[in-house]
């Protein structure tokens, strides 16, 4: 594959990684805080959607594209951008694995409670928290590859 094509992917593959990250966070957050159990179900729903679709694909993409690339650019594992964007990328990724998992748990509990005509449970809510307490480390270590990936720092 051509070099550029190839820098090309990869970055679609992170700006749909990244955008669709804080997207689905934006919308996921600000519907939890209605309470509305049909509204969050509805959202819930897409946004585990979402992750399955765009964000698993890129968090697969990314490093089998960035490995490509130092590999066609001649850049060593030990160049300190790359070793730190390895290091934030696996704290993205172990931030992130749960924050599926407790999606997966809430998109069900939303349900049940529509199902049932109930306002969310306090669980939904301690789910929404741990999410919150994942999403944030996750956010700044993407960022962080992010930064790294376009200025690489010597």
């Amino acid at each position: 594959m051509d070099y550029l094509i190839a820098k090309w992917l990869h970055i679609l593959s992170s700006t749909l990684l990244f955008g669709t990250g804080i997207g689905s966070a934006w919308y996921m957050l600000t519907a939890s805080l209605t309470r509305d159990p049909r509204a969050v179900a509805v959202v819930v729903r897409n946004v585990v959607l979402a992750d399955w679709l765009f964000t698993t694909t890129t968090i697969v993409f990314q490093p089998l594209s960035g490995l490509y690339l130092m590999h066609a650019a001649g850049v060593p594992f030990t160049a300190r951008w790359i070793a730190w964007s390895i290091a934030l990328y696996v704290v993205g990724l172990l931030a992130w694995l749960p924050v599926v998992v407790l999606q997966v748990r809430m998109k069900r509990i939303a349900a049940d409670a529509v199902a049932r005509g109930e306002p969310l449970p306090a669980r939904y809510f301690r789910c929404l928290n741990a999410w919150i307490a994942l999403g944030v480390p996750a956010f700044f270590a993407f960022v962080g590859v992010f930064w790294l990936m376009v200025l690489k720092p010597s």
